[in-house]
Parts: structure tokens; sequence; C-alpha cells
């Protein structure tokens, strides 16, 4: 029993730390338990103290608040008094036991009741205690349960506690200790003589907090322009009286007894209450600022024109809204051509300055994207001014920035010169109206050699007539407005129609960075050239793959081409660039041309791989058509050439060159075709002793010969193409076979009017060949359009029927083997970084769009919301 007793007291030993501290958290629990309404009341009484509540009120309200307040903390003190049970040691071991499995703290305190006497019986006592001592070393504190939602189930605790924190930020310590005025014997200063009180409210949008002026008796301070102070005078009228000299007031201002008074302060000065318990103060003011803004360099001009301008803007407490106004820098224009009369008036561009969606509008800095292309001010100089506009009303100005409106670039020569005429005509329409008419019609004089499709000549024809049809009876603005937007699109539609236009404009931009490596260009010029070799070569690769799309490619030319798009992607060529760049920032122009070299190579190999690849027949045969009417306009240039040298009108002396050289055959242009060039050759001409009219009768006659075979070899290329002609049976395809039998007609009359040398026939009836063949390519391209639309309908509906229920939502082939989802890509392209920018960009663009539904903003405001 006693080595039993022994192991006990060892093992309760080890319980010390753990049962000192259950035992104290026992008491912290039934102390929180037991006084919970007693703090409550205490800070109630401590909020409204220093909230000043008592100085408000009535002394009769007041001393029954005192009352009541006292009462409730005698009572929570009496309630919490009886209801607290200190813990005892006994209670601490129960509550420890009771969270160790066996509970062998209890069996610690047992004693052997039976078989002491029997050794057997007393060595297993000894294990069964030794193992619950070993269980018992083990134990933790017992954390205790401090929540008491249940006694409290109101939350009047957390009431006072917000009461308390409120009074904390807003109350002072300082007014608890006017409660002695409220005391019998105290200074009650309210029976003794008048009082004020008073406080001081900053602009809510510089986040200060109030003051109250009751806490400063004396002194000086400082407080933000446009603070409002107020004061109010409690008493006999005459007794206290208020002076100020910070609101500037000169008319209409209050009598200085009044009961009340509120100004701003909008200078440094003094406040004085003059009287009993008077005070006054030393005020000075913080200054409101005027925002800051600054343009940031030029603006950059985007793959579609746009104008990205950077700015910044600082302020002292933050900018609430801004604007830019772009006007035209008259004085700094090439008054030449079109530009020389005086410019119809215009208002200034006034666009809304982006503000920045998260951070502090104290200082940030954005970017204004708009897109002023088909503004009649676009590439001309313009002065360009922000404004920033804070709370106060304050606007501050940027310096004005004389810079180039960015808009549009145009590569194409037809183009370009189409959106010159337009930028004439919203210039000045009155003097620039039949200028802009004939050029447009120089411009379309000889269509085969300037468009590449018939369908833009038309459209071209037909706007010159609209617009020539405005000038003859005065061009009011929404007929200018209207011809502008037609000369817009179609300046586009011919820029970017074309995969020639394109590759043309890829090398052009090459060739020019290459010259100015070579002549040592500025970092500028370099940077320039680089962006538009850039934009080139991604429009390029757009207009190929555009075209592919269109065209289709056959079974070759597709694995040829994904053989050079495994070798070549826009990556790779995209860090080629990036690499060409920094060698030319860093000076190494050897390098960098070797580089422009290998770039130049890679382009070239993309151009021939993915050009190749066959067209549908309809293409086939408007190429042929397309070649075979260049030729019979060439060859009515000629003939028209031969009538001027018949009736002695050559200028040039080339009937004089025809005599010398009687074996040349016509001229140059004769050299595109080796038959008829051959038998002009192959006559001999008249020897060079002979007189001018004999020499220019037997050129005559060899002309006439060799012209009349070239129209009949073009006839037999018509007659060869009109039989692999497709769209038999369709009103489109009977159309242009149709013209067609109309143009071998007059091929044919015109080839007999050669061979009789009636070249004014020959004219006419070539003519008419012209006209025919032109039709007969409009009607087939018509022919092309209404099949590729049939086939798109058929495709999508196929496509529909076998995809509908094997794809998902956005298009993907579903996973094998019964898999939910699927590994391909969502977003596919090589350029997709680029085109996450575009969207970033153009969602920018139309968050600064003020004009747009507040719906919409605030859609896209949590697009952009980088938090």
């Amino acid at each position: 029993m006693t080595e039993t007793t022994k192991l006990s007291d060892s093992a309760l030993d080890r319980l010390r730390w753990p049962l000192t501290l259950t035992r104290t958290g026992m008491v912290a629990e039934r102390a929180l338990r037991s006084f919970w309404p007693l703090w409550t009341v205490l800070l109630l009484a401590l909020a409204a103290l220093m909230l000043g509540v008592h100085e408000s009120l009535p002394l009769e309200v007041t001393w029954g608040l005192f009352v009541v307040g006292a009462a409730g903390l005698i009572a929570t003190l009496w309630y919490g008094i009886r209801r607290f049970h200190w813990p005892s040691r006994a209670e601490a071991l129960d509550r420890l036991d009771r969270t160790l499995p066996g509970r062998p703290i209890s069996a610690l305190a047992d004693t052997q009741a039976i078989g002491s006497t029997d050794a057997a019986s007393q060595a297993v006592w000894k294990a069964h205690v030794a193992r619950m001592a070993e269980r018992a070393a083990s134990a933790r504190a017992v954390e205790p349960n401090l929540r008491i939602a249940d006694r409290d189930p109101y939350a009047l605790r957390f009431v006072a506690a917000l009461a308390f924190a409120v009074a904390l930020l807003f109350g002072s310590f300082l007014s608890v200790a006017t409660v002695s005025e409220a005391v019998p014997g105290g200074t009650n200063t309210v029976a003794q003589g008048p009082s004020w009180e008073g406080w001081v409210e900053p602009p809510a949008y510089t986040g200060k907090p109030s003051l109250y002026l009751n806490d400063i008796r004396a002194g000086s301070f400082e407080v933000p322009e446009a603070s409002r102070v107020t004061i109010r005078l409690y008493g006999d009228v005459g007794d206290l009286t208020v002076t100020e000299t910070v609101s500037g007031r000169t008319a209409e201002i209050p009598a200085a007894s009044d009961a009340s008074h509120s100004f701003e302060v909008t200078q440094a000065g003094r406040i004085a209450i003059e009287g009993a318990n008077g005070t006054a103060w030393d005020i000075s003011v913080t200054a409101d600022t005027a925002p800051e803004v600054t343009i940031l360099g030029d603006p950059e001009r985007g793959l579609s024109g746009e104008m990205r301008q950077t700015f910044s803007v600082s302020d002292d407490y933050g900018v609430v809204s801004g604007r830019a106004e772009i006007t035209l820098d008259l004085a700094s224009i090439d008054r030449r051509y079109g530009l020389a009369p005086d410019p119809e008036p215009r208002e200034p561009i006034t666009l809304d300055l982006p503000m920045t969606i998260s951070g502090d509008r104290a200082g940030f800095e954005e970017v204004l994207i708009e897109n002023l292309s088909q503004h009649p001010w676009a590439t001309l100089p313009v002065t360009m001014v922000f404004y920033a506009t804070d709370d106060l009303g304050q606007e501050g100005r940027s310096e004005p920035a004389q810079v180039v409106l960015p808009g549009r670039r145009f590569f194409d020569p037809l183009a370009n010169a189409i959106i010159e005429m337009r930028r004439d005509m919203l210039w000045n329409r009155d003097e620039n109206g039949r200028r802009v008419a004939q050029v447009l019609r120089a411009v379309s004089y000889q269509p085969d050699d300037v468009f590449d499709s018939e369908t833009n000549y038309l459209k071209l024809r037909d706007l010159q007539r609209e617009l020539e049809l405005f000038n003859r009876y005065g061009m009011t603005e929404d007929q200018r407005d209207q011809i502008a937007q037609l000369l817009w699109d179609l300046a586009v539609l011919i820029e970017d129609g074309s995969l020639s236009d394109a590759l043309e404009r890829l090398r052009e931009a090459r060739e020019r960075l290459e010259e100015a490596m070579r002549n040592g260009a500025t970092d500028e010029e370099i940077a320039e050239l680089m962006r538009e070799l850039r934009e080139a070569t991604q429009e390029y690769m757009r207009q190929l793959a555009e075209q592919q799309r269109q065209n289709g490619e056959n079974q070759d030319g597709q694995e040829q081409a994904q053989g050079e798009r495994q070798e070549i992607t826009g990556d790779q060529i995209e860090a080629l660039m990036e690499r060409l760049q920094q060698l030319m920032e860093e000076g190494r122009m050897d390098e960098a041309m070797e580089l422009m070299e290998r770039l130049s190579q890679m382009l070239e190999n993309l151009e021939v791989t993915e050009g190749e690849g066959q067209g549908s027949p309809g293409q086939e045969a408007m190429e042929g058509l397309g070649e075979m009417l260049r030729d019979q306009q060439d060859l009515s240039d000629e003939t028209f050439g031969d009538l001027q040298d018949q009736f002695g009108q050559n200028q040039n002396g080339q009937q004089g060159e025809r005599g010398q050289d009687g074996q040349q055959g016509n001229d140059g242009q004769q050299q595109g075709d080796g038959q008829g060039q051959g038998q002009g050759q192959g006559k001999s001409g008249p020897p060079n002793g002979s007189d001018g009219s004999g020499q220019g009768q037997g050129q005559g006659e060899l002309d006439g010969d060799a012209l009349a075979e070239r129209q009949r070899a073009l006839r037999e290329e018509l007659d060869r193409q009109r039989g692999n002609m497709p769209g038999a049976g369709t009103p489109e395809g009977d159309a242009a076979g149709e013209a067609l039998d109309r143009a071998g007609r007059a091929m044919d009359e015109a080839e007999e009017a050669l061979r009789n040398d009636d070249l004014a026939g020959a004219l006419d009836n070539q003519s008419d060949a012209i006209e025919a063949l032109r039709e007969g390519m409009r009607n087939l391209g018509e022919m092309m359009a209404q099949e590729q639309n049939n086939q798109g309908q058929q495709g999508e509906a196929q496509g529909q029927a076998d995809n509908s229920q094997s794809r998902d939502p956005l298009g993907r082939e579903p996973g094998g083997n019964g898999q939910i989802g699927t590994e391909e890509e969502m977003l596919q392209g090589d350029d997709i970084y680029g085109r996450a920018r575009e969207l970033l960009e153009e969602l920018r663009r139309r968050s600064a769009e003020q004009s747009r539904p507040e719906e919409e903003l605030d859609y896209l405001r949590r697009l952009l919301d980088r938090f």
C-alpha cells in the first residue's frame, strides 16, 4: 500500500502545470460568464461619456441617465458576485481527467480494495497504477470555454464593444472630465454662464477626420482648404461672439452674436470666441493644388491605325475626370494641292481620358486609345492638350504637344490615292470637290493597269458619278460624309483584299529597313521601320491564311505546307525580329544584316511554300480570262498607236523609227507574242534609201498582219478556255458563256479588219471584245460567289449533322475512351499573346467611352479589374 501511494503521488506531481493552467482557464471562464453584463454596461457608459452625450442633453436627462447607469453597474456587479464560484482543485482534476482515455487520474487516486494480501494481486495492481501514471503524464491543459452566446442571445456585449470603438475613434477622454460640471459643487458652466461648442469638417474627398474644437482649447492647427467650421453659442444673446478672418467673406456676414455660425476656410487666419469661457485659434490652411497632367512621348499607332497616347496624372487628393482636346495645327501643314484652300471649320476633337479602375487616383499612368483614322485630320499635324479635374473643381492642363495624329497606313498606291482624295474633299468640299472627281476619273482611265478587281473598278465609277452629281448641284454635309464613307470602304477593300498587295508591302518594308541599316539611320527611324516590318509581316501571314481558307489546298500542297509550318512558325519569325531589333539597338549592324538576310530567306520560303496549291476551276477560269483581258487591252493599245501613225499624229517620232528599222516589227510591246513577232521579222522591209511614204506603207502592212495574227491567237485561246468554263446550266454560267461568245465574234471581226488594214474598225471591235470579256468575268464571279454560299450552307448543315453530338459547346472534339475532357487547345494560333493584347486594348478603349451605357461600362471595368 505504501509503494502504491508513493507511485500515485509521483504521477500526480507531473500534472502540476496542466492542472494549474486548467484551473486558471476555469477561473476566466466563470468570470466571463458571471461578469459579462458588468463590463457591457461599463463600456456603454464610457462610450456615452467619451462621445459627450451628457454635454448635449438637458441636466435633468443627464442626471436620470447617471442614476440608471449607476444602478445598472451595481446590479450587474451583484449578479456577477453571486454567480461566480472559485474552481477547486478537485474540479480542475476532474475536468483534466475527463479529457484522458480511461480517466487515469481517478485511477491513481484509488486504493486496492481486495487482494491486498495476495502477492499476485498486488503485482497486477502495481502494473495497473504504473500504466495509469504513464497515461496521466501525457495530460495537456484543457482550454476554457469562453463562448457565452447562450447567455447573451441578443449580442449586447458586441453592441457595447462597437460603441466603445466608435468613441475611441471619434470621441475624447477629455469629455469624461466634464462630468464634474454636472455634479453639485462642480464647475457647472451651464449654470454659471454661457457655453459653446464647435467642430471643423474637412472635405469628404480628403479622407481626414473632423476636429472637435472643444478639445482644442487654444493654440493653432492646420486644416485642408474648403473645410467647414461650425460653432454654436449657448446662453444669453451677446454673452459670446464669434469673429473670424479665415472665410474671406465680404457680403451677407451674419452678426457675431448669432447662436450658430457656419463658414468655409479659404485662407489662413484667426477664429476667436470672445466672452466668458471663450478661446481663440490660429488657423493655417493646407492648399488643395490643381491636378498635374503630362503627355508622355508621342502617340503610337496600332495595327489598325488607332492612337495610343500615354499620359500621367498626379494630384494631392485624386482626380475625378479628364479629357483630351485635339485641334488642327494649321501653321505646320504643308499647304499644297488639296490642302491649299482654307479648311472648313470643325470643332476640336474631345475625348474622355480613361481613369484608373483600381489603385490610387492621386497618381497614375494610363493610355488613351482611340481610332481616329477616319477623321479628316488623320495623318496631319495637330495640337494635343490634356485636362484633369479634381473634386474641388480645379482643372489642370498639360503642355500643348505638337504631334501628327495617327491614322491607318495604306501601302497600296491606289488605296493611298483614294484616301488622299477623301482627305481633300473633307478639307473643303466646295474648293476640292471638282478636283477630286477629276483625279478619280483619271485614276480609273485605264482600269486594267490599276485595278485587280472588276468589282472595285465598278464601285469607283459609281462613286465618281455620284460625286459629280453632288458637285453639280452643291454638296451638302450629309452628302460629303456619305461620299467620304464610301471612299474609305473602297480604300480598305483595295488595301486588304489582295495577297499580292500584302506581299508587296512586306518587301517594301524589308527593303526600307535594309536601306536604313546600310545608311546608318537613327534609332527612332529604325524603330519605326521595324514596326512597319512587323505589321507588314503579320498582314501578309493573315492574308495568306485567309486565301488558303478560301481557295483550299490539294493533298500535296497540304503536306508540303504542313512541313513548312513545322519549320517556320509565327513564334520563330517573331523571335528573329526581336533578335534583329536587339542587334540594331546595340549597334551590331553586320550581324543584323546577316540576320536580316536569313529572315528574308525564311519569308521568301514561306511565300513560295504557302503559295503552292491549286485553286478551284472557277478561279483558274477567272485568272485565265483576266490574263486574256490584259493581252486584249495591250493589243488594242498597239492598234490605236498604229492608227495614230497612219494619220501622222505620233508626236514621239515612232514613225521614223519604224521606217529605219523595218525588221523590228511593231515596237517593244510585241515582244510578249512570239508568233506575231516572228512573222513581223520574217518579212523584209523596204531599203533604207526609200522615201518616207514607202517606209510607212510597208511597215503598216507588216504591223497589220502581225496584229491580226496576235488577234487570232487570242481568239483561239478564248475558244480553249470557253470549252473548260464551269457553271454550265446555271443562270450566271450561261450569261458568262453568252458574253464570251460575243467576245469571240468581236475578235473575229477585229482580225478581219486588221488584215484589211481597217485600224479604226478593228479598234471598235476590240473595244467590244474587251467589254464582253469584262461582262463574262463579272458573271463568272457572281456564279462563283453563289456556289461558295451554297457549299458553305451545305457544309455547315452537314457539319452540324455530323458533329452536333460529338463536339462540345466550344467546337472541340471530346476525349477518347469515355473521357469527359479533351486535350485540344481552346485558343488556336501562334500569336495568342498578341491577340490577348489586342483584346485588352479594345477593352480599355471601350471603357474610356463615357457615352456607353452604365451597365456596359461596369462590365468592362470588372473585366479590367486587376485585383
